[in-house]
């Protein structure tokens, strides 16, 4: 089997079809509906993956909510120069979040929080044209952050702490080698744990006026000794052996954001986050196999992703003493150019669009709802070392639900 054709099938390890690149944005049901902004707001616990800082300013002693989200999302893709289209039959994603904030003196806070803010899964059909490039995939990557807070003065809070990335990938792809049983097939799964780090800074600048700084470390997942599964023909089980591992590497993208919020009045405050993503941290896939065959190499896949802008805005309006409801959009640069999108990582520029309320069931208990709907402009576009091009689309539908308990 040609070497070249191994290193472009077994090229792949992320993807997520409704964020650019593999970064997932909804992190929590209130931030999720004013457009994902939140670094220059406080709105409890949730403040741990937005800015820290902000919970050095905490007014409750406690803060606690949890949610998740059910992800029902499409790409379709239609062939360069021929008839043939398709779209994914993708499962549903179900991130989720945990947060909990804890005062332990008039300027120290405690938090804690568990979120899933990359990866996703997404399905093509079996025999699919694009098939050796990708069939299916399942990316996760959950986050725990045990974070410390401390108010420097009454306007002023600094908080940081460490990432604790639980990390694992289940992928499976054709293989251009026809048998009594068709076509060959390879499985590639592993896991790792990564660790990373977060520090964020609120300024109350007066009465309306809220400032942020929001930065979250780049990740190296390095995932060693995953099982590569193959399954072919008697005849090629020693190309192919049973018992293959692979180490590969995958970078989480460190994040800057900076946030303001208005208090326009008491019942409006209107947010805008700016967030630079440093994806040029992903510049190629390499994976290492052991053993080698003379048809199984390690293989060296470019993927030459480049920085990006997302731009945020949100609003809350409170209705009444138990009702607040909340808007808000974003447009999501990619960080793949013209001649390196796959099937993996369809990237296209995307734009999202939310709405949500919290209902106070009680002064302490609260639930959060949120709906993100997103879509992907049009793109014609294709990985040039595989020659597989094509234009894609994309939309997805985010309905998510969440309860805050304070005290």
């Amino acid at each position: 089997m040609n070497k070249f054709f191994i290193a472009v099938l077994l090229a792949t390890m992320a993807v997520n079809s409704y964020a650019e690149g593999y970064q997932v944005n909804v992190q929590s049901q209130k931030n999720t509906a004013m457009g994902h902004t939140g670094t220059a707001l406080m709105l409890g616990a949730s403040s741990v993956h937005f800015n820290p800082g902000a919970l050095g300013l905490m007014q409750k002693d406690y803060d606690f909510t949890l949610g998740g989200s059910g992800v029902f999302s499409n790409v379709t893709f239609s062939k360069l120069n021929s008839t043939y289209q398709t779209e994914t039959e993708s499962p549903t994603g179900t991130p989720f979040y945990f947060y909990g904030a804890a005062r332990l003196s008039d300027r120290f806070v405690a938090s804690l929080g568990v979120s899933t803010p990359f990866g996703n899964s997404l399905a093509w059909n079996e025999d699919w044209d694009g098939r050796y490039l990708i069939q299916d995939i399942s990316l996760r990557a959950i986050v725990v952050q045990p974070t410390l807070s401390f108010k420097i003065n009454d306007k002023l809070g600094f908080g940081a702490g460490a990432m604790i990335v639980l990390g694992g990938v289940d992928l499976n792809k054709a293989l251009p080698v026809t048998g009594p049983d068709g076509e060959a097939h390879v499985n590639l799964k592993g896991s790792t744990t990564a660790f990373g780090y977060n520090a964020g800074l609120y300024y109350q600048a007066s009465d309306a006026l809220s400032l942020g700084v929001n930065y979250r470390s780049k990740v190296a997942m390095e995932m060693e000794d995953g099982d590569a599964d193959f399954t072919v023909t008697s005849a090629l089980s020693s190309a192919f052996p049973s018992d293959t591992k692979f180490d590969a590497e995958l970078p989480l993208p460190a994040n800057l954001t900076f946030g303001a919020a208005i208090k326009v009045n008491q019942q409006l405050t209107l947010a805008a986050d700016l967030q630079y993503v440093f994806w040029d941290a992903y510049q190629e896939l390499v994976f290492d196999f052991e053993p080698n065959t003379p048809q199984l190499q390690d293989s060296y896949n470019p993927r030459k992703y480049e920085n990006t802008l997302i731009y945020r805005l949100g609003a809350e309006y409170v209705l009444s003493e138990k009702l607040i409801v909340r808007a808000g959009a974003y447009y999501d640069e990619t960080p793949i150019s013209d001649d390196y999108v796959n099937p993996e990582t369809p990237g296209m520029n995307k734009i999202g669009m939310s709405l949500g309320a919290s209902y106070m069931l009680t002064n302490n208990w609260s639930v959060d709802a949120s709906f993100l709907y997103i879509t992907g402009i049009e793109r014609d576009a294709g990985y040039q070392p595989a020659n597989f091009y094509g234009t894609y689309n994309s939309r997805a539908i985010i309905p998510g639900i969440g309860v805050t308990y304070s005290f």
